[in-house]
């Protein structure tokens, strides 16, 4: 059976039937690699494609009046992303290779055979749809209301959730991948500043950071002070439909 990112992901929730694994696999027939830097996708450019990240980790920023970004998701392998190809026929953000990335393109009609054919995988995407705008959510709400210290924690917890959901590699340390800019670029805040508050993470025992990795040394205290959910549990698939 072909492989795919996407049915692991989905299959974390939920068995998928090998019917249903074999549809998702369609979705990643035509892998196309991205160096780091590489503009997958202008915002506001014509898209009549979705994706599945492969490999890599990808990201997608839109652009503010004064020029800055505004970084609004990280894409891992299994993540599927420009949806908004479904409603406006173009991509609403920016997407970049944050590392050496493989993504996988497919047309819109798949999505509309995937309705047909098989309605509880396409509730399944809604699932995951709306995890990653809560996790959205969460992030841009706090740029007004928590500390940079907060922002900071919580963006480190919440990366991590998404490379396990990703199936990354994850133990006692994790890579980030990110430059201190792009953190910034995506919890509001500069490169120096995100450097402070990760030192003064580490000063107080809270983390450490080695050779690019970072390591949670007192999670339960980090939660704490982040006020921090994971959004990936307490989910409530009770209403899912049966398998066709």
């Amino acid at each position: 059976m072909s492989k795919s990112g996407l049915a692991d992901r989905l299959d974390k929730w939920i068995a998928l039937t090998p019917a249903e694994r074999q549809t998702l696999a369609r979705f990643e027939e035509r892998p196309r690699s991205l160096r780091r830097g590489a503009v997958l996708m202008d915002e506001h450019a014509r898209n009549d494609e979705l994706f599945v990240v492969q490999q890599g980790v990808l990201m997608c920023y839109v652009l503010l009046d004064d020029g800055s970004r505004q970084i609004v998701r990280f894409l891992y392998p299994g993540d599927l992303f420009a949806l908004s190809a479904l409603v406006y026929g173009r991509s609403l953000d920016t997407v970049v290779a944050v590392a050496h990335s493989v993504v996988c393109a497919f047309e819109r009609a798949q999505m509309a055979r995937l309705a047909e054919d098989h309605p509880r995988l396409m509730s399944l995407l809604l699932v995951l749809n709306q995890i990653e705008r809560v996790i959205t959510t969460d992030r841009l709400a706090g740029l007004g209301r928590t500390s940079a210290r907060e922002r900071v924690a919580t963006l480190l917890l919440s990366l991590r959730a998404q490379m396990r959901q990703a199936g990354v590699e994850v133990g006692d340390s994790f890579a980030l991948g990110l430059t201190q800019e792009e953190m910034g670029d995506a919890i509001g805040l500069t490169a120096v500043h995100v450097n402070r508050m990760l030192r003064q993470l580490e000063e107080e025992g809270l983390i450490t950071r080695k050779g690019g990795r970072v390591q949670l040394l007192d999670e339960a205290r980090l939660v704490n002070e982040a006020r921090y959910v994971d959004r990936f549990e307490g989910l409530d698939l009770s209403w899912l439909p049966a398998a066709r």
